[in-house]
Parts: C-alpha cells; structure tokens; sequence
C-alpha cells in the first residue's frame, strides 16, 4: 500500500477530500471536526481507503488531530498505515482531541490513553435565559446593549479591518501573545464560506466577534469557536453577541450549540480507560489547579459555564507506545503554538 501525505492547500481538492471526510465520517461525534480544514495541516490518505488523517508535524513528532475521519470499515486500515508512515519516518505520534469511540480503538492497539479535557454542548431546543440561574449573564447582557453595543452576522472579507483591530487589541492586552492555532478556529480563506461570523460594534466601532463552525453528526449544530473582544470594552460584549446568535439559531431550528474543547477540564476518573497512565492523569489534575499560565482553563470553563451546558464530552489525548510522553504531550502545545 502506498499512502500519500500532502499540505492542505487553499482552494485545493485535498480542503473538498477533508470537507466530505467530516461531514460523512461522524461516528465518533467530534464536535470540533471543522478545524480539519484549517490552513497549515496536513493530510494523509491510503489508497482504497474511505478518509482522512488530519495532523501537524512539530520537531520530531506527529500530532494527530482527532482520530482517522474515515469509513468504518476503513478507520483501522487508515490508522494502521498512518501509525506506521510516522514510524517509518523515525517520529513519535500523539492524537488530541479524540472522541471515546476512537480512544478505546487507540487504546486496543497499544496507544497509551488518558482524558485530557472536555468538550462542552448545550441544547437550543428548550434553551431560555429566563430564571434565577441566567440571573448575572442577563446583567451583564443588558450593560452591553445600554453601552450601545449593535450586533450583525457578517461576512468575513466585508470586515476584514475590524477583525484585525480587535485582534491585534486582544493579542495586545496579552502581552503579544502568539495567534494560537490547529486547535483553534480561523478566519478567512475558503473554509470561510461554511463558517458563521457574529460582529459588535459601539458607535460604529468594532468591540468584539464570535465565530462559528459547523458541527456534523448526531448532535449537528454549531460550535462557538473562535472570538475575541477589545480588553477595555464594556462588560458583556461576548455574552450579548452569543445571546444574540443563539436566537438566530434557534429561529433557523438549530438543536445544538457547542462550546469546543477545553484542555484539563470536565476530569473524571470513571471517563479514563484501561491502561492509562496514572501519571498522566495526575499531571491533568495538576494543570487544572496550576497551570493557567499554560492554558486559562478554569477562565474558559467559567465563560461555558454560563452557559449552562447539557453536555460535557470527555476528549483524549493518545501517545503511540505503552507509556506516557511528556515531550509527546508538549507538542501538542508547539503545534499550537502556544510556546
């Protein structure tokens, strides 16, 4: 079998053989499958075979995003060649992100597997923010609007220039901070036209925006993925324009808005595997109580919280031999470029 690897070209048939990969292939429910198509990955494909391996390459590892988005009878042919191209290359191999149903095939096959945060989901059907519970996020909301904040769907190439204001802002306030990416939505670029792109403004200024990617699968919907805000804007600007989206959706009949992956949080003992490396997990636990410098967790899990989500859905990371990695699981963080 000769399998092929190529760059995920803008505009290239490879972003159409991903886009039909995620969109056919849901068994294992990955409500962040869209960020496949973001720029910059790779993709490997075995011929015969029904799929796609999304990854990125970072020193001398593989990092696997999510499992093979492939066809069941597949999965495990595509996995296997793309296990042992990596090995033939002399790298290491980490997945993030994988989804229960791929963890337990990863872990049949000799993978060290252990929880490494959670996906968060709400439903639209029933969803209200009427009730003590919403009392605060109500609050908040209304000083946004009081503060004259407006809010419209746009199109990304109309305004260009107010999302890099309020990017540049935003990455300023945090010290110049690296545009975090692979696990993290884009904006731009022909993935675009399948993406959906809230804006605030405040007399005609551009404060804040939330966007959205597309969910497949059982629980379809959207996922509020990428957002950023201006640091001395008013106080509730990204709750006023997810409110505001969240009525778009349900008046389109939209059943389910997800919140994404949130590294170290959601931990349960009883979401971890066979086999999983005590170790590991504990490090988790670690990161969670002290590693904000590392990732703001428990800031991310706060905002989701608001939310009230239905769902968490535990999400693993997945290192190719019988013991944890700890510069594997590193370089999920260089791919991201967070370091």
């Amino acid at each position: 079998m000769t399998a092929t690897t190529t760059e995920a070209a803008t505009g290239s048939s490879t972003d159409s053989r991903i886009l039909e990969a995620i969109r056919s292939h849901t068994a294992s429910e990955n409500p962040s499958s869209f960020l496949a198509l973001n720029s910059g990955n790779s993709v490997f494909t075995a011929p015969g075979a029904d799929g796609a391996v999304v990854y990125r390459r970072t020193g001398r590892w593989a990092v696997q995003f999510g499992g093979p988005f492939a066809a069941e009878e597949d999965y495990d042919t595509l996995l296997d060649a793309f296990r042992q191209r990596v090995r033939d290359e002399g790298l290491g191999l980490v997945g993030v992100q994988l989804q229960r149903a791929d963890a337990e095939r990863y872990a049949r096959r000799g993978f060290t597997v252990n929880q490494v945060g959670a996906s968060w989901a709400a439903s639209l059907a029933e969803f209200t923010l009427r009730g003590t519970k919403f009392m605060q996020l109500r609050n908040k909301i209304s000083r946004a609007h009081r503060n004259g904040l407006t809010i419209q769907e746009a199109d990304a190439a109309d305004v260009r220039e107010a999302i890099a204001a309020i990017d540049a802002a935003w990455l300023g306030s945090k010290g110049g901070a690296q545009q975090l990416e692979f696990l993290v939505g884009q904006i731009g670029g022909p993935a675009q036209a399948h993406r959906r792109l809230f804006v605030g403004t405040i007399d005609g200024a551009p404060v804040a925006y939330i966007s959205y990617s597309p969910v497949y699968g059982s629980r379809a919907g959207w996922m509020h993925d990428l957002s950023r805000r201006i640091p001395e804007g008013s106080p509730g600007l990204m709750e006023a324009i997810n409110a505001h989206a969240i009525e778009v959706f349900r008046a389109e009949g939209v059943e389910w808005l997800h919140f994404g992956f949130t590294p170290f949080t959601g931990l349960d003992a009883s979401h971890e595997l066979d086999g999983h490396s005590p170790a590991f997990q504990w490090l988790m636990h670690a990161l969670w109580a002290e590693g904000a410098a590392l990732y703001p967790a428990q800031t991310q899990l706060s905002y989701k919280q608001k939310w009230a989500p239905d769902l968490s859905i535990p999400e693993y990371v997945a290192i190719d031999g019988p013991q944890a990695s700890l510069p594997g699981f590193a370089h999920v963080f260089r791919a991201c470029n967070a370091f």
